[in-house]
């Protein structure tokens, strides 16, 4: 690798002094070895080291950190935890990374209005474990809600097991506090319940860092379910499967969480967990039922009934709180759980109408043959989410590339069936050149002058998400001044 010139190194200089006179002591890091712990997220097939990173701990030098970068041109990347998995928080080598691990302190717990006020580095986990005295809990709950953030949450609009009842992270946010490229501090939504003019929070959750910086976020908290009773249930074929996701979704039942797992994924998960998953069954469906306890019993009851006329061959109800847990850390230990199987892996996000799960399930059966690797699939089934894992060795020539070429057919599959690209993981690069297949050059134009309104000079998390990146000047302009969208060039009539 070439050496860097004199000015490329003058200006990195000037940019770590500027950076150390806003955030002093230890929130600046430029040294080599110290940068490989920022180098890639969740997406460990791309990496890539930060020129500098940054750690501030107010908002105060979250804005003068971004009016810096603005004034001078300087590339920024937030960063959460960094589990995302489609790359949305790679660091650029030009560019500084923006960590926000240091805003970690939950803010007001507000009973009466229900909800809580936290800063975004926060744990997803972290926001249930402050409530759960109370009776109280927050709902969306991915897999890695122990180490991801509820900022990063924010960013990449996360899910989880129980998001087909209880909704994603955008039904389940009410307010954030949002610090433009500019340095200017908007405050969007609140404890209220909802708010007037353009949807504004809506289109931050789930924009990926590239419209701003969040540092507080406001979410809703709900009630603790007076009972809750999960049903694990086997059935012969993945078909079978999906088409009682169907029956149940059909008959009028909203279940609390509904999971469906393939044969590879339950031996990988019960191997790991120990949870007396039936081996003999080519997927098994976990389905929670919640409410008072009338209401779960009818409602179990009925479940069965319509997993029996769809072919299951096991069924087996929790007896106790310890069970019901039992049966969901295997699910929820599936990713790494297959880290033991093989040595490395390839998790893959992608939509489809429930009607779809079994013909595109098969369908993936059809492509491990095709591209010569195994996958395992996880996902969330009431609401179509997939999450196929294709395994491979990073060591032997050639696995990689095959990986992503069979991933990308299954984004293709997800599109082709009426679905879309992402669920939960967001777009990131790991998807950015698929954007063509679901959306036309207009349609990612138009999305790119909202993305303009915010930062006219993409400097927030360049390179994500569009597939080709217009200069804002053609696109014709909008802005964000104050929390309000501004149309300068709109004609009157």
């Amino acid at each position: 690798m070439p050496e860097p010139d004199r000015a490329v190194l003058a200006r990195r200089a000037e940019i770590v002094a500027a950076l150390r006179r806003i955030v002093p002591g230890e929130g600046v890091i430029d040294k080599a070895s110290e940068l490989r712990a920022f180098e890639c997220d969740g997406l460990t097939a791309y990496r890539q080291p930060p020129m500098v990173a940054v750690l501030p701990d107010t908002t105060g030098q979250v804005v003068e950190v971004l009016r810096y970068c603005a004034a001078n041109g300087v590339k920024v990347v937030p960063r959460g935890a960094g589990t995302s998995l489609s790359g949305g928080a790679l660091p650029l080598a030009d560019g500084v990374l923006l960590g926000m691990g240091k805003f970690n302190r939950i803010l007001e717990i507000d009973v009466a209005n229900r909800c809580v006020v936290a800063q975004p580095g926060v744990t997803n986990l972290g926001i249930t474990h402050a409530v759960q005295g109370l009776g109280l809990y927050y709902a969306p709950d991915p897999s890695s809600q122990i180490a991801c953030t509820i900022g990063g949450n924010v960013a990449e609009n996360s899910g989880g097991v129980h998001c087909l009842k209880y909704g994603l992270t955008t039904n389940n946010v009410i307010g954030i506090e949002l610090v433009t490229i500019d340095g200017e501090i908007l405050r969007l939504g609140g404890k209220h319940f909802d708010a007037s003019g353009f949807d504004l929070l809506g289109v931050t959750v789930g924009s990926e860092g590239m419209l701003g910086v969040v540092t507080e976020v406001t979410v809703r908290i709900l009630p603790k379910p007076l009972g809750a009773r999960a049903l694990l249930i086997g059935f012969s074929s993945v078909e079978s499967a999906g088409d009682c996701v169907a029956g149940v979704i059909g008959a009028g039942i909203i279940p609390g969480g509904m999971e469906i797992m393939d044969r590879l994924a339950v031996e990988a998960a019960e191997a790991f967990v120990h949870a007396r998953y039936p081996l003999d069954a080519a997927a098994l469906m976990i389905v929670e039922l919640d409410g008072c306890e009338a209401e779960v019993d009818h409602l179990v009851a009925e479940v069965e009934a319509i997993a029996l006329q769809n072919g299951a061959t096991s069924c087996r109800s929790s007896r106790s709180e310890e069970e019901r847990l039992l049966f969901w850390a295997g699910r929820k230990a599936a990713f790494p759980a297959v880290g033991r199987i093989s040595p490395d892996y390839y998790c893959m996000d992608g939509t489809i109408p429930r009607r779809e799960i079994g013909r595109v399930l098969r369908r993936i059966q059809q492509m491990e043959g095709e591209h010569g690797l195994r996958c395992a699939n996880v996902f969330h089934a009431g609401d179509g989410n997939l999450h196929p894992l294709v395994l491979y060795d990073a060591n032997r020539p050639g696995e990689l590339d095959r990986a992503e070429a069979f991933g990308a057919d299954i984004l293709r599959l997800c599109v082709e069936v009426g679905g879309v690209l992402t669920g939960e993981h967001g777009v990131g690069v790991e998807k950015r050149d698929l954007m063509g297949t679901m959306f036309t050059e207009l349609d990612l134009n138009q999305q790119q002058r909202l993305k303009c309104a915010f930062d006219s000079e993409s400097l927030l998390n360049p390179g994500k998400v569009f597939p080709q990146l217009c200069r804002c000047a053609e696109l014709g302009r909008m802005h964000v001044h104050a929390g309000q969208l501004r149309f300068p060039d709109l004609p009157r009539f």
